[in-house]
């Protein structure tokens, strides 16, 4: 079934949609700025206060573009793991790799006491909890891709990365246990997940892992949409099973550990994105997809931000009860529904 709203109408009202909201964002906050001030300060112009153009410039764009760049990743990882698994509940981390991410952390902040105290002032620093994480998730990836050599059937390997998941769970627990209170507060933390304090050159990062990821998956968009009719369809169609899994696991993984690193784990985007875009678009087809999703999880992401920054008020709140407070109710919608979902 197609959408009754041509693909040329929806397209550009999401780009439009993406544009505004990233305004909106710029301007909300515990300072309001009219929006027209953003812009005069975004094209470094002369705005009416010159704290707007520093909080417009140094705390609040790079939040923008961080929020953009782990929408589109989680969802698009998200998409790839349910048409990769054919299983509308799957997402970004059914691998194991946010868990192997929280893993690096953790030994780092809680493990810190039997490591060394040294490594508890490198764990303050954001570099060092990204690149702990890094580090986690990394080893969980080859950990998953040395399993995918061994097993041919796609389930095992959702099996196996959920199995990787709550080894390392049962790790934190332990160093959790053994650990002070400041150590857990400070783990805690970071596992709300933050869009803030991400400096420009770890949004360089981020930038160019998700694009080098992106391009790769662009190139088995076909054999994405024959392995929605199963293994042995695909198969019959020419498809190389080995070569699409493989690419899909990569690109899911260094998307998903970019992020987890910089942003930690949030929760919700990659598994609810997916599905109500298909609602929009009604298609499985992965060329109209792929970038559907993308622009969809931005917009998403962009709007808990904003709700998350709570406008006119000091607070924050955690990204990830925001992304949650989205997320589970369209999970357990989906799961009530009667009709068939686009598999």
């Amino acid at each position: 079934m197609k959408s009754t709203v041509p693909y040329k109408i929806i397209f550009p009202a999401l780009v439009v949609t993406l544009i505004l909201l990233f305004f909106i964002n710029l301007s909300l906050g515990s300072v309001l700025i009219p929006i027209k001030q953003v812009f005069i300060a975004l094209i470094n112009g002369e705005v009416d206060k010159d704290s707007w153009k520093l909080i417009v410039l140094n705390y609040r764009l790079p939040k923008a573009i961080t929020a953009i760049i782990v929408g589109a990743g989680l969802s698009i990882s998200g998409l790839l793991m349910q048409t990769l698994f054919r299983n509308p509940l799957a997402g970004p981390f059914v691998l194991g790799i946010s868990s192997g991410a929280s893993l690096g952390v953790a030994l780092l902040i809680l493990g810190s006491s039997f490591l060394g105290a040294n490594l508890t002032l490198y764990g303050l620093s954001v570099w060092g909890q990204a690149l702990a994480a890094s580090i986690g998730s990394f080893m969980v990836l080859l950990a998953v891709m040395a399993a995918a050599t061994k097993v041919r059937n796609t389930m095992s390997i959702l099996i196996i990365g959920l199995m990787f998941g709550s080894f390392t769970s049962a790790i934190i627990s332990v160093l959790a246990y053994f650990s002070s209170a400041n150590e857990l507060q400070q783990f805690m933390f970071w596992s709300f997940g933050s869009l803030g304090n991400i400096s420009w050159s770890q949004i360089i990062v981020l930038m160019v892992v998700f694009l080098f990821s992106f391009v790769m998956v662009l190139f088995i968009l076909k054999p994405l949409n024959s392995l929605l009719l199963g293994e042995n369809y695909a198969k019959s169609m020419g498809v190389n099973i080995k070569i699409t899994r493989n690419v899909t696991l990569i690109s899911t993984s260094l998307i998903t550990g970019v992020i987890t690193a910089f942003a930690g784990p949030i929760a919700f985007i990659g598994l609810a994105v997916p599905h109500l875009t298909k609602l929009v678009f009604t298609t499985s087809n992965h060329k109209i997809l792929m970038p559907a999703v993308a622009i969809s999880g931005a917009i998403l992401m962009l709007i808990c931000d904003s709700i998350a920054q709570l406008p006119s008020s000091e607070f924050t709140l955690p990204i990830n009860a925001i992304t949650s407070l989205f997320g589970a109710p369209v999970v357990i919608w989906l799961l009530l529904r009667k009709r068939k979902l686009i598999y």
